[in-house]
């Protein structure tokens, strides 16, 4: 379906929107509301998302550098045996055949704009949440732009059948109206929030005090304390820190286990929300603290539970897409190897944005420049 798209910006971990229409619990934006009314142009499109199944993309969307570190993770992964889906390396890619469709949403990042303070910062935030419906419209479209400014010129692209929003920002401001959208249209893509698998994940391993390591645009914007109150989990509590900004990974992780000590609770499990974290050098530090060689070793040793568990939004978000497609039989089951083609949010000639297609070597000097 070849759909010119040009709209202005005027849970659960997994969520699989396949339910039958209902009204929304809370008022949406007024783009899902238009989209719900169209009938045949955007309307359409929504309807018929995810119905392609095992033949559609998995898009990843949200600020461009969280996207591009959590694309070659999913390209590079090889955690379970292909066959049995056990937990062991096969040398063979998890997602072999799957393409991933990059959306780097540089129209709208950094997302920490939309918290400013002001007397418009409701409407800076509805902005944020029609943004993450224009960006599932994007990911649903099977086209895009060779140019922004050459509108003219059109590319093919997939449709996407699982939309994973990378940022806990958009996920709290976003994830809502894109599920009701399709619950009013009868679309059925899965929706996969890199929060939303982690909070999941550490419950489901029975921790129940948890702390999250986060920038400080996040923590400030409280969308980690927002979602988790909406979960109302009975007995288990939630810390959000951002520890000072160090040059050696060991330092701050044990500067956030210095303010969550001030909390006086045991801690079971940490959450890093970051894309780029290196698990070794912490695991390694839990076991230096486990030795008790200093007073400060000693007394984090008496805070961290016996089960103590370090999860990164990274690895969840592939563990949780895994499960996800295997559990609705949405692998494409292609022998190929796994690929990421990368798109960008843009501003078209009249204001809007626009998706255009865009090369890996741009994405690497214009995002990723530091990272090999």
């Amino acid at each position: 379906m070849r759909i010119n798209i040009l709209i202005g910006i005027s849970v659960v971990a997994l969520v699989c929107s396949c339910k039958p229409q209902v009204a929304p619990p809370r008022p949406t934006v007024a783009l899902v509301e238009a989209i719900a009314a169209d009938t045949s142009g955007l309307g359409r499109l929504a309807a018929t998302a995810g119905h392609n199944n095992v033949r559609g993309s998995v898009a990843l969307i949200g600020e461009p550098r969280e996207g591009i570190l959590l694309a070659r993770r999913f390209v590079t992964a090889d955690r379970v045996d292909n066959i049995d889906g056990m937990a062991r390396r096969d040398s063979l890619p998890d997602f072999a055949g799957e393409v991933f469709d990059v959306i780097l949403d540089a129209y709208n990042a950094p997302y920490s704009h939309f918290f400013a303070g002001g007397p418009d910062k409701d409407a800076r935030l509805d902005s944020l949440r029609t943004a993450a419906v224009q960006n599932a419209v994007f990911a649903w479209d099977s086209t895009c732009f060779r140019s922004a400014s050459e509108l003219e010129s059109r590319l093919i692209k997939s449709r996407a059948k699982v939309l994973v929003f990378t940022s806990a920002m958009q996920a709290e401001y976003g994830l809502f109206d894109v599920d009701t959208l399709q619950q009013l249209t009868g679309g059925k893509s899965c929706l996969v929030s890199a929060m939303h698998t982690l909070l999941e994940e550490a419950l489901e391993s029975g921790a129940r005090n948890l702390a999250v390591w986060t920038s400080r645009d996040v923590r400030v914007s409280q969308v980690w304390q927002k979602v988790f109150e909406q979960m109302e989990v009975p007995d288990v509590t939630l810390a959000v820190i951002t520890p000072e900004s160090a040059m050696d990974v060991r330092t701050e992780f044990r500067d956030v286990l210095r303010q969550y000590r001030t909390t006086g609770r045991v801690l079971d499990a940490l959450l890093i929300d970051s894309y780029s974290a290196d698990l070794l050098p912490l695991q390694g530090e839990v076991a230096m603290i486990r030795q008790g060689g200093t007073d400060e070793d000693a007394a984090f040793g008496r805070m961290l539970s016996p089960d103590f568990l370090v999860l990164d939004a990274a690895s969840s978000v592939v563990r949780g897409t895994y499960r996800l497609l295997r559990s609705q039989n949405l692998f494409t089951h292609r022998i190929a190897r796994p690929f990421a083609r990368y798109y960008e949010t843009a501003e078209s000639p009249d204001g809007s944005p626009v998706l255009v297609e865009v090369g890996a070597s741009y994405v690497q000097n214009a995002y990723v420049s530091d990272i090999d």
